[in-house]
Order: C-alpha cells, then structure tokens, then sequence
C-alpha cells in the first residue's frame, strides 16, 4: 500500500458546517488567506491576498472587501450584535478606501489589517457565547 504524496502536501480544507467550530476554523483560513499568504523574505512581515489586490486598480480592493464582508456576514449568522457588525463594516470600509488609491493604497492595507481585526472581534463573540469552540493561540516562538 503506497502512501500518495498529494495526500501529504495537500492542506485540509476548512469545515463546511453551521457549528460554531466550524465557522471559527473557516473565518482562520479565510482570514490567513487575505492578511498572512506568505512571508515576505528576509522580513517577517506577511502579506496575503488583500494587499495583493490592491495593485488591481479600482477592481481589486472590491474583490477584497467583498471577500471581508464574508467574515462580516458569517458573524451576523452567529449572532454578533449590530454595534460588532457595524464595527467590523467601519473596518472593512476604510480598507477598501484606503486599498482605491492606486498602487500607493497597498502600503496603509499592509499596515491596517481589518479582516485581522474583524477576525479578533469574531474569535471574542465565540470565546464568550460558544466556548467550547475556544483555542489557545500559541506562536511557534513561545513553544520550548
């Protein structure tokens, strides 16, 4: 019985569930998608999809924000109140306006990570009303 090597490199796709352990892992990935993709060498700062869209005049920093609303939007599904949503709105929007300037908006978005953001204030709302679903963030340099 051989061992395939896609099955090895291949990363587990993200729960497609209503559960609220579901929706946290799926918001995780989606969130390191947009704000986290990759390192940027000889740094360590990542940048992911968001900034990488804003060198897509106009076009790009929708495509960006309509893919951060989905993080607004699976929060209304769980419940998160209308001050949370209009915050996680507030973030979203000044994203998209400061990604509209051309070529020079991906450096404030590089900076101001508001599905980071968005995503913190979601991990709060399911920590607090659904905690079994909470997780202990542990950064590779504080394991020794």
């Amino acid at each position: 019985m051989a061992v395939r090597p896609d099955k090895l490199t291949r990363p587990a796709l993200p729960p497609l569930g209503r559960e609220p352990q579901a929706v946290r892992e799926r918001m995780e990935a989606l969130e390191k998608l947009l704000e986290r993709m990759v390192v940027i060498p000889g740094t360590n700062r990542s940048v992911g999809l968001d900034v990488l869209l804003d060198f897509i005049p106009g076009v790009g920093p929708t495509v960006a924000a309509g893919l951060g609303a989905y993080l607004a939007w699976e929060g209304r599904n769980l419940g998160m109140s209308k001050w949370q949503l209009s915050r996680m709105a507030g973030n979203i929007g000044v994203d998209w306006a400061l990604g509209l300037i051309p070529f020079v908006g991906a450096v404030p978005d590089f900076f101001f990570r508001s599905n980071t953001r968005n995503l913190r204030m979601i991990k709060r709302h399911l920590d607090k009303h659904h905690p079994s679903t909470k997780t202990i963030d542990v950064r590779a340099d504080e394991v020794r």
